[in-house]
């Protein structure tokens, strides 16, 4: 079987969203499934003095957070508190993780704080639920903020199956299992997602969902959207404040 490039394979997952606007106008949030701790913050005086980790989804980049880290910034962190880690989307994720836990031990110890706030989007919630879940990485995060994480998958990975992170972002895989069986969002993490019945790549969209965090649905935003939507990532800013 001829193995398709990396470029077509991104387009085939690109063209799942490319039927809603790239940057749609900011989301208004719906009801979370669980009182948001975000509204509490206005009256509770507020830390940005947590170093702030982004992790970002499959053939992402650091660049995929200039916006949230500007919104972060007029939230009150100082630049040198926020971090974008980078890793291969094509190799595995038991390795990212890996790679994720190194980075977090090197901003603990740049900074001197005792833990991080993890911010991730789209396959980076694998990263991340691995780093937390397996890795023991909850004992090192305050706060777990998951944008369109594909938490328990997605079918859009059956586009580039070639590739080890896909086979274990697709629903039902032993990756997918591994970090979902049990306790969802172990120790005294605090964790909270956002999701988009618009998203257009996570399919099914409740697959960024995690059982005991607080859930929000977000009224119309699409995949890549998110990264661009500064209603959410405001939202997300304060969660991590609070």
């Amino acid at each position: 079987m001829r193995r398709r490039s990396p470029r077509r394979l991104l387009g085939v997952l690109a063209t799942v969203a490319a039927a809603f606007t790239l940057f749609a106008p900011a989301a208004t949030a719906g009801a979370a499934e669980a009182p948001a701790p975000v509204r509490a913050a206005a009256v509770q005086p507020l830390s940005t003095s947590t170093p702030v980790v982004f992790v970002h989804g499959y053939t992402g980049s650091a660049s995929n957070w200039v916006t949230a880290m500007s919104v972060f910034r007029l939230n009150g962190w100082s630049s040198s508190n926020l971090f974008a880690y980078e890793y291969n989307s094509y190799g595995d994720n038991v390795t990212n993780a890996q790679g994720l836990a190194a980075f977090v031990n090197g901003v603990k110890s740049r900074t001197g704080a005792s833990k991080v706030a993890l911010v991730n989007h789209s396959m980076g919630g694998l990263v991340s639920q691995y780093y937390l879940k397996v890795l023991g990485g909850h004992t090192s995060v305050s706060h777990l903020a998951s944008i369109a994480g594909a938490n328990h998958g997605t079918t859009a990975a059956g586009a580039c199956l070639i590739y080890t992170t896909c086979r274990q972002m697709y629903p039902g895989s032993s990756f997918i299992a591994q970090i979902t069986a049990g306790d969802e969002t172990p120790g005294d993490t605090r964790y909270a997602t956002w999701y988009s019945a618009c998203d257009g790549v996570i399919l099914p969209y409740t697959s960024t969902r995690l059982s005991g965090a607080t859930n929000h649905s977000v009224l119309c935003q699409n995949h890549i959207g998110f990264l661009a939507d500064t209603s959410v990532l405001g939202d997300i800013a304060r969660f991590i404040a609070s």
